[in-house]
């Protein structure tokens, strides 16, 4: 009888585990992430195929390349997805490469720090409902759309960041 009390709770975590925040996915892989900032959208690509495209918001201070920190601008430029974060207080969030060299170097000519912590992200309750462009240089989307975004990019993957 204990036994299939123990059988029951394992099937009964095992079901809500796939209820919780990470989706998972099985279809073509995403070979680049393209955010176009003037249009607030991004797209994530097998080849040139779009196989899935997002409203984002950005960094409070939405126009220009990110050059220093605390200037609220979202980088442009081509990276990479270098980590993820599932306990992220902005719900999920994947990685951006910045800075890269060009950045680092660029911003130490100004005697300035170029800043980091750039991220793919969820929203946090307190912006939930509004606020386009609202992050400190950050790529932002719903935490539904963070869920599937979160399943079908891997690290690695190539990220362009238009104008």
């Amino acid at each position: 009888m204990r036994f299939i009390g123990i059988l029951v709770m394992l099937a009964l975590a095992a079901g809500l585990a796939g209820c919780g925040k990470f989706a998972s996915y099985d279809g073509p892989a995403v070979t680049q992430i393209v955010v176009n900032k003037a249009d607030r959208r991004m797209y994530l690509l097998h080849g040139s195929e779009v196989l899935e495209a997002y409203e984002v918001g950005l960094g409070f201070a939405p126009v220009g390349d990110k050059t220093v920190r605390g200037d609220g601008r979202t980088p442009e430029g081509d990276y990479r997805i270098d980590r993820r974060n599932p306990q992220s207080q902005f719900y999920l969030s994947l990685g951006i490469s910045y800075p890269n060299a060009e950045d680092v170097a660029y911003a130490r000519s100004l005697g300035k720090s170029p800043g980091g912590d750039i991220f793919i992200h969820g929203r946090p309750w307190k912006y939930r409902k509004g606020g386009q462009d609202w992050t400190a240089g950050c790529i932002a989307v719903t935490n539904r759309e963070m869920r599937q975004i979160y399943a079908m990019v891997r690290d690695g993957t190539p990220i362009r960041i238009n104008p």
